[in-house]
């Protein structure tokens, strides 16, 4: 059945779903990387929650919607140091706060969080070509296979890295580089989508291409301000 593309469709259609939808990404990619707080789900209510039952079980102020969006995306001991900081709280009680993090975001896990549009058309596109993929985030791993799970999303990612499984974060290169490693593809080829200029750092120092969504956090930033291959408005436009 012709697929609309310019040239008679190769034999199987798997070939042909890729000759279609790679032809818009230059360089070709061998394997995908994909952030997941801004990019997969909004998981900005999973924060404020959170947070606010750990301001108030230390006596501490609320912190708003707006601070916790423009905050999150460097790893939840920033998130934390920066929440206290805000409250006016010493750093001195940053394991009080990181014990109680834990344990309230271990329950509410999900629960005020939702896929983005045109996320699962996006992942199904990128599954079927049959491409390693990779989640990749600086979430605590834990959490983030967790919240994979809960919204219905674990199966299509060969490998999940949170923040702590490496001992550097985004904006650092090293979780980049260690899952390309993991998937056994090169920098030059392996794409990363994510939301914000800690994406986009991460990936301009490891070498791989990045595509960026315009939904997500990127610190109250427009995203289009940050040098990227790609801008998304949906997942789903990345192989269109």
């Amino acid at each position: 059945m012709p697929c609309g593309y310019h040239r008679p469709c190769p034999a199987s259609a798997r070939d042909c779903l890729s000759v279609n939808t790679t032809s818009a990404l230059a360089p070709a990619p061998t394997a995908f990387m994909l952030d997941l707080d801004g990019t997969l789900v909004d998981t900005l209510g999973d924060f404020v929650a959170v947070l606010n039952r750990v301001m108030a079980d230390m006596a501490l102020p609320e912190v708003s919607r707006a601070f916790v969006e423009h905050t999150i995306g460097q790893g939840s001991e920033h998130l934390i140091r920066s929440v206290l900081a805000e409250a006016g709280a010493p750093q001195q009680r940053y394991e009080e706060a990181w014990t109680l993090y834990q344990r309230h975001y271990e329950v509410l896990n999900g629960e005020h969080a939702d896929v983005f549009p045109g996320v699962i058309e996006g992942l199904d596109a990128l599954k079927a070509l049959g491409l390693p993929m990779a989640c990749l985030t600086n979430k605590p791993a834990a959490f983030a296979r967790e919240l994979l799970r809960r919204k219905g999303l674990a199966h299509y990612f060969d490998r999940v890295f949170g923040g702590d499984d490496f001992e550097r974060k985004k904006p650092d290169p090293m979780p980049l580089l260690k899952t390309c490693e993991a998937l056994g593809s090169m920098p030059a080829t392996t794409w990363m989508i994510g939301d914000s200029s800690n994406d986009a750092r991460a990936a301009h120092a490891a070498g791989c291409p990045i595509a960026l969504v315009s939904y997500g956090y990127n610190h109250g930033e427009p995203i289009r301000g940050v040098p990227a291959d790609r801008y998304l408005d949906r997942l789903d436009e990345l192989l269109g």
